[in-house]
C-alpha cells in the first residue's frame, strides 16, 4: 500500500476484518484526476481486492469545496498541444478504473461531498453504495466542451427513468442531492459530519452473510431524507421531449413545448458542441442495450476519435485554458453534422493504436 500526494490509502482496523480507505487530497484543484492517480487507485483496489483482512473500500474527499470536478482536462489539452501519441492511455487507464469499480467483488462506497462531476462520477457512481449530503453538485458536463459523458455513464445514464440520463448527457445540466436520489444516482442522503461515524460502524460491524447488505445496514440507520426534487417535477416534460429519434426532434419539441423551462433547456442545447449532440444521443441510444464492458469499450472509441478531432480541444480552450467562453464549434450547426460522420466514431479501433480496455 503506497499512498501519494493527491491520494492517501489507509487501512482502518475493524471486527472480522478492516476497511481500506482512499482519501482524494488535491483539493487546490478541486481532486481533478491525473494519470498518476488512475494507476495509483487501479493498483490499489487490486490490492485491497485480493486481500483477505479487507472487508470493504471507501472512498472520500478531504475537505473542500468537491468530492471530484473531473478528470484532469488541462493536462489532456497539454499533451494534445504536445503532439503525445499517448494521450490515449490517459482516457484508457481512467476507464479501467471505472470498470473496475464496477465490477467490484466486495462493497465499494462512496462519501460524496460537494462538486462531482465527470471523472469524479466515474470514481462514485459505479459504487455499490452512494451516499451524498446536501453540497452534492453532481453533472456531466462534457457536450459543452466539445466531449461526450464518459466513464461509464452511457450505461448509468441510459437506464436512468423518464429519459432524464438523455437529459442529462445532453444539456450537461447541474443537479442536486435531491435530484440524484430521485432518480437513482445517488442511495442515501447523509450529514457530512457522521462519515467519520459511518466509516467507524462500518470497520466495527461483522459482515456476514451478504456483505453487502452488511453495509446497507449499516448505511440507513445515519441516512436522512433527502428532500423533494425539482428535477423530478419536470419528468413528464423530459420524457415527452427527449424521447425522440435525432437531437433536432428533442430541440423542435423543447421549442413547442408550452413551458418557460422548455423553451430554457432548447437555448442551452443551441449553445453546445452539435457533434457531442448527435455522438452523445447515439451513445445512449446503444447503451441503453449494452452489458456494462461493452459500454465502457465503446466510449474508449469515441474518445479515441474526439482526441484526433476538433471541437474538444477548442472546448476545453474557450472554457478551461483561455476562459473567454466562446468556443467555436466545428461543424456549428445540427445540420452540418451528417449521420456518416456520427457513425465514424463508433467504427472499429485500429488495435495497434488504441489498445483495448477488457
Amino acid at each position: 500500500m503506497k499512498s501519494i500526494p493527491e491520494i492517501n490509502f489507509e487501512e482502518v482496523t475493524g471486527r472480522d476484518g478492516n476497511l481500506g480507505l482512499i482519501t482524494l487530497t488535491r483539493t487546490q484543484v478541486l481532486n481533478a484526476l491525473n494519470h498518476v492517480m488512475f494507476n495509483a487507485l487501479n493498483e490499489q483496489l487490486a490490492e485491497w481486492e485480493s486481500a483477505n483482512h479487507i472487508k470493504a473500500v471507501v472512498i472520500r474527499a478531504a475537505e473542500g469545496r468537491a468530492f471530484c470536478a473531473g478528470g484532469d482536462i488541462r493536462y489532456a489539452y497539454e499533451r494534445k498541444m504536445a503532439n503525445d501519441p499517448k494521450l490515449a492511455d490517459f482516457f484508457r487507464d481512467e476507464y479501467r478504473v471505472n470498470r473496475h469499480i464496477h465490477n467490484y467483488t466486495k462493497p465499494y462506497i462512496a462519501l460524496i461531498d460537494g462538486i462531482t462531476m465527470g471523472g469524479g462520477v466515474g470514481i462514485s457512481v459505479h459504487a455499490s453504495h452512494r451516499v451524498a449530503t446536501d453540497r452534492l453538485v453532481f453533472a456531466m458536463p462534457e457536450t459543452g466542451i466539445g466531449f461526450y459523458p464518459d466513464v461509464g455513464t452511457t450505461y448509468i445514464l441510459a437506464r436512468l427513468p423518464h429519459k432524464i440520463g438523455f437529459y442529462l448527457g445532453l444539456t450537461g445540466a447541474r443537479i442536486l442531492l435531491s435530484d440524484c436520489v430521485a432518480t437513482g444516482l445517488i442511495n442515501y442522503a447523509a450529514n457530512r459530519d457522521i462519515f467519520p461515524e459511518l466509516i467507524y460502524r462500518l470497520a466495527d460491524t461483522s459482515f456476514e452473510g451478504d456483505q453487502r447488505e452488511s453495509v446497507t445496514q449499516v448505511i440507513q440507520e445515519l441516512a436522512i431524507p433527502a428532500g423533494e426534487s425539482s428535477l423530478w417535477e419536470h419528468r413528464e416534460k423530459i420524457a415527452n421531449c427527449f424521447d425522440k429519434k435525432t437531437v433536432e426532434e428533442i430541440v423542435q419539441a423543447l421549442e413547442n413545448y408550452p413551458s418557460e423551462w422548455c423553451q430554457d433547456v432548447a437555448t442551452i442545447l443551441k449553445t453546445k458542441s452539435p457533434t457531442s449532440l448527435k455522438v452523445t444521443f447515439h451513445a445512449l441510444q446503444e447503451a441503453a442495450t449494452m452489458e456494462f464492458d461493452d459500454s465502457i469499450q465503446m466510449e474508449y472509441r469515441l474518445t479515441s476519435r474526439f482526441i484526433e478531432g476538433y471541437d474538444f480541444f477548442e472546448g476545453i480552450r474557450a472554457i478551461v485554458i483561455d476562459k473567454d467562453q466562446k468556443p467555436h464549434w466545428k461543424p456549428a450547426t445540427l445540420a452540418g453534422v451528417t449521420q456518416s460522420e456520427i457513425m465514424k466514431y463508433f467504427s472499429p479501433l485500429e488495435l495497434t493504436k488504441f489498445p483495448q480496455i477488457i
